[in-house]
């Protein structure tokens, strides 16, 4: 429903805003769209590995902004975690993890090419020859996805065993800082997701706003 084109969706698509909410929210927020099974066309150990990745994605860009001047800092304080002082590096290495993730997500989804594939309007051949043409673009982008994720997690361990090993001390800091950036990614898509719901809704209830249902489409991507 959230990939109709705009005509279409006025016609069809009368949803109410919680309902629009839940099936944004079910996609943005991780372990929601992980977890919950909602016929997304996206295979589950997929979601999974995502899943897996993208905590260790978070591990490891935390790591890359412990500098000299933040193990200074933890040397002052005694050890004690300064949230107000870390807050900045977490957000940036969000943004950074977000991005990567994207990219990664890209490769590991199928959900875009199934309903594409779906739309398709053609005879019996026609569509079997597509479902194959499918099927081997799927094997292609799978076997992506695992190349960069393994390639990503060799990179991933070697930074993060050889930092452990170096600064034994800052080990307890840096899982904060994780376990905060990750939490910070499991809480703003609540907040997020309301802007394309706002949009989507004052869009369809009048057909001359096309603007504000690409902008609701463009913001969901975020």
């Amino acid at each position: 429903m959230n990939s109709l084109e705009y005509k279409k969706a006025c016609e069809i698509d009368k949803r109410t805003f919680f309902q629009l909410y839940w099936s944004l929210i079910k996609k943005k927020h991780i372990i929601l769209f992980t977890f919950i099974p909602i016929n997304d066309f996206n295979l589950l150990y997929m979601k999974i590995c995502m899943f897996l990745f993208s905590f260790a994605l978070s591990l490891t860009v935390n790591g890359l902004f412990f500098t000299d001047e933040t193990m200074h800092k933890i040397f002052k304080d005694k050890g004690i975690f300064n949230l107000l002082y870390q807050l900045p590096k977490i957000i940036y290495s969000l943004i950074i993890s977000s991005a990567i993730n994207l990219m990664i997500k890209n490769f590991g989804l199928s959900e875009k090419d199934i309903i594409k594939l779906r739309k398709k309007k053609s005879n019996k051949d026609e569509f079997q020859k597509e479902v194959e043409k499918t099927i081997k673009l799927l094997k292609i982008k799978f076997n992506l996805f695992f190349i960069l994720s393994f390639l990503f997690l060799l990179l991933f361990w070697y930074y993060v065993g050889v930092f452990c090993a170096v600064y034994e001390n800052t080990q307890i800091p840096l899982f904060k800082d994780t376990l905060t950036s990750f939490g910070i990614n499991l809480i703003y898509p609540f907040a997020l997701t309301l802007l394309p719901g706002i949009f989507r809704i004052l869009s369809l209830r009048n057909e001359k706003r096309n603007l504000l249902y690409k902008i609701s489409k463009i913001i969901s991507l975020i």
